[in-house]
């Protein structure tokens, strides 16, 4: 029930953050899902005793991969999906609570939690480019076979023509 209750609430949060972002009418369910399926591998990871940065890396290379999925089937900018995907991971209780120590002066707790922020946030942005690196050698790999057996078929029909 706990996993179910995550899942429906960063969908509802994760499209909501596609309306502010401005993103196109039918795309923001597709934000939603791409937010709860990110935020769910998060969660899930996460209870299973993995520290919270391995986890913001796991959670933002699933959010990263489903939305270069969705930007192909849709036809829509892979950012659309993105930003709205990885606001469930990003860290902003723990920036707040580094801001509110350093006010306070608690120095030690604040670096110790902008710390926190700084590893989830770096975390994150690996994520998202290593699942764009990795998409874009797939796709290279795909395609240079597609171009060499078009080549190949050009070849032997240039061959026929000359027998």
């Amino acid at each position: 029930m706990e996993y179910i209750l995550q899942i429906v609430f960063s969908f509802i949060f994760t499209a909501c953050f596609g309306v502010i972002f401005n993103a196109p009418t039918k795309a923001i369910p597709y934000c939603g899902i791409v937010g709860a399926i990110g935020w769910i591998v998060y969660y899930y990871i996460n209870h299973m005793g993995v520290q919270e940065v391995q986890a913001s890396f796991v959670g933002a290379f699933v959010v990263a991969i489903v939305a270069q999925i969705f930007a192909r089937r849709f036809k829509m900018p892979m950012i659309i999906f993105n930003v709205s995907g990885i606001i469930p991971l990003v860290p902003g209780g723990i920036a707040y609570n580094t801001m509110r120590n350093i006010v306070e002066l608690d120095y030690t707790l604040g670096i110790q939690n902008g710390m926190r922020a700084f590893m989830i946030s770096g975390a994150i942005a690996m994520g998202l480019v290593f699942a764009e690196v990795i998409t874009q050698l797939i796709m290279r790999t795909f395609n240079k076979g597609k171009t060499s057996m078009q080549s190949f078929a050009r070849a032997k029909r240039r061959t026929q023509k000359f027998k």
